[in-house]
């Protein structure tokens, strides 16, 4: 996996937005607030997202795998080489990062965005 197909992958997920951070960090945001960090110009390429919290202890047992420097407390993994996960693998963490952060985002910020979740009877990420 590239960087470039991680972008493609999350710039496909409703009202989803990508900028630079901390000078080469190309992050990707759902209203203002990260689901993706990726670290484009390190060799091998890295990336960190969220995950659930039944997911992050055993994402810690797997090599490559590491509680994220500060965001460790909000389930937030780093990964040390992107090519440790498979494309299906990818999408699936992505896209559920973006879920448990717009999940979390205020009632206004959602209905702007048009990303009402499902306890609100639409589906995640599509607006549906």
């Amino acid at each position: 996996m590239q960087i470039e197909d991680l972008r493609n992958i999350a710039l496909n997920l409703k009202g989803s937005t990508e900028d630079i951070k901390w000078e080469d960090h190309l992050c990707f945001t759902i209203g203002g607030k990260m689901y993706l960090v990726t670290s484009p110009d390190q060799v091998p390429s890295t990336a960190s997202f969220k995950v659930t919290p039944e997911e992050y202890e055993a994402l810690l047992a797997q090599p490559g795998f590491q509680k994220h420097s500060h965001l460790a407390r909000y389930h937030w993994v780093h990964l040390n080489d992107l090519n440790r996960l498979s494309k299906n693998e990818w999408q699936h963490f992505i896209r559920q990062s973006y879920e448990l952060v717009a999940a979390k985002l205020p009632k206004k910020v959602k209905k702007e965005l048009n990303i009402l979740i499902d306890s609100e009877n639409r589906e995640p990420g599509t607006g549906i």
